[in-house]
């Protein structure tokens, strides 16, 4: 009301000062206000009624002007004001336009800013969970577990840019390497010819049917398993390494996660889960090897053989050596007990290694190359003994039978080739589709059935070499094949991000 007053120069019909701010008020309307809030509505003052200034003024009759003295002439006057009373409230529309604009943009502002500092604080979590992961492999890792031994093995982003140093192959070493070897070409005399018991028929393994899919091990947002193996002690177990940088252990049975490892900064390429302990290794483009203890899905050896990615991993019968291969052209032997490089070999290939594996025996050992070449190697002299060449790809998998007399090995070429170690020759081609590719081979423990994984799943029949089964339930190429206990079941991974089981069902 004074502000209206004191802008329009009107005077109210009685009108009165407020000492403090010198405004003109209607003496009505400021009492009423008074009595509400007791202050001087313009300077915020104490101020009581009787403080108030009376302003007398005369009586002031004001003619109406000339051009208001007729009913057209005042009509005229009002359309004026509501022209005007309308010019001010299109005005007013525009400032309220205006404001809410301002108002929803800072708003916004204020919505970005908070994704941003919740995306940085999430990044800031990782980190610390990562550096976590990472400091136990500075010094003496003390887990309750088979492998208690410090880790020798620099950390990535440390001192993991320097080599490790080769220990040697000991009298010792090689003397365990041979002893073992002994029982196992024991035990495989023994068993002979015959098949156990409860190994499944080739008549039911026709009749697998898929009896579970799993497709939440992984991160959807960077789909694709590449890797796959099962504990072969407690074949309910399976372990699966994936494009998002985890390996998962799953329980088929209780159908659970058991443990996640998170450690590798690339996609995990090649996993073994280790026949005798809740222990598994994992190998990745990242150049390191990290052996993990299960049950506290923690890093307990960081294993740095190589100066390029890894591309394949073997344990040893023993359970107590690993061989790793790597596109640097090396294969390397370590003790991942106490994280020693026992010895490193360069390759004549040309374009890397590719994939490797152990013989049942453990005293030879097979690797694949880039440029076609299947090498048998002697482990004690540390020598090539043997090729086996053919393929016209890259190697993409190798795998030798529980007989210790075949090796199977595929190549980018749409072939699986069969060799007789005996003989050192190709006594069997299974020439696929044109286009087809295999990712992966396994014989089952009996060394009755062979599964490749690729385009599609397959099971074959050793000897006969007629193939079971196909399974083609998989929406993307099959990555790792594996069978359970007896051949009772079969695995399959894909890069469709999903685990399938086979069986009776």
């Amino acid at each position: 009301m004074a502000l209206v007053c004191a802008l329009t120069n009107e005077v109210p019909e009685t009108p009165v000062v407020s000492p403090y701010s010198g405004a003109i008020f209607e003496k009505r309307v400021i009492e009423k206000y008074l009595m509400e809030n007791g202050c001087d509505p313009i300077s915020g003052k104490e101020l009581k009624p009787d403080e108030l200034i009376e302003i007398k003024t005369p009586a002031v009759v004001k003619p109406k002007p000339p051009s208001a003295t007729s009913i057209p002439a005042t009509l005229k006057t009002m359309q004026d004001e509501w022209d005007a009373l309308m010019i001010h409230s299109f005005t007013q529309r525009q400032q309220l336009q205006t404001t809410r604009q301002e108002l929803s943009h800072a708003l916004y502002q204020h919505d970005a800013a908070c994704r941003v500092i919740a995306r940085l604080n999430k990044e800031v979590a990782a980190a610390r969970e990562a550096l976590a992961t990472l400091k136990p492999q500075a010094g003496i890792v003390s887990a309750p577990t088979a492998i208690p031994q410090p880790a020798l093995a620099a950390e990535a982003g440390g001192s993991a840019t320097h080599p490790m140093e080769q220990a040697g192959m000991s009298a010792e070493v090689i003397q365990k390497l041979q002893d073992k070897a002994t029982v196992l070409t024991q035990e495989r005399k023994k068993r002979g010819r015959t098949v156990p018991e409860d190994l499944v028929m080739a008549d039911q393994v026709k009749s697998f049917l898929t009896v579970a899919s799993h497709p939440g091990l992984h991160s959807a947002s960077v789909p694709g398993i590449l890797a796959l193996d099962i504990n072969s002690a407690d074949h309910s177990k399976i372990l699966t390494g994936g494009n998002d940088k985890n390996a998962t252990v799953f329980n088929k049975d209780t159908e659970q996660v058991v443990a996640i490892l998170k450690g590798h900064t690339k996609k995990i390429t090649k996993v073994i889960y280790h026949p005798n302990e809740d222990t598994v290794i994992t190998g990745s483009p990242d150049m390191n090897i990290r052996i993990w203890h299960v049950p506290t899905s923690q890093t307990q050896l960081l294993l740095r053989c190589h100066e390029g990615p890894v591309t394949g991993l073997s344990l040893h019968p023993t359970g107590d050596y690993l061989l790793s291969t790597s596109s640097d052209k090396h294969w390397a032997f370590s003790d991942i007990r106490t994280g020693r490089l026992l010895t490193k070999v360069i390759d004549t290939a040309e374009m890397g290694l590719t994939t490797a594996q152990f013989h049942p025996d453990g005293l030879i050992f097979g690797t694949g190359t880039k440029d076609a070449q299947v090498k048998i190697w002697d482990l004690k002299e540390q020598s090539n003994v043997a090729n086996f060449p053919g393929h016209t790809g890259p190697i993409s998998a190798i795998s030798f039978s529980e007989n210790g007399y075949y090796l199977a090995t595929a190549a980018d070429d749409a072939c699986v080739k069969l060799w007789d170690l005996r003989k050192l020759k190709n006594f069997k081609t299974i020439q696929l589709d044109d286009g087809y590719e295999v990712k992966d081979l396994c014989f089952d423990q009996s060394g009755t059935y062979l599964a490749i994984a690729g385009t599609d799943v397959r099971v074959y029949l050793c000897k006969q070499w007629q193939d079971l089964k196909i399974f083609n339930d998989h929406t993307a190429l099959a990555t790792g094949v594996r069978f359970g206990k007896h051949a009772q079941y079969l695995a399959s991974t894909s890069m469709d991000r999903t685990l399938k089981l086979y069986a009776i069902e």
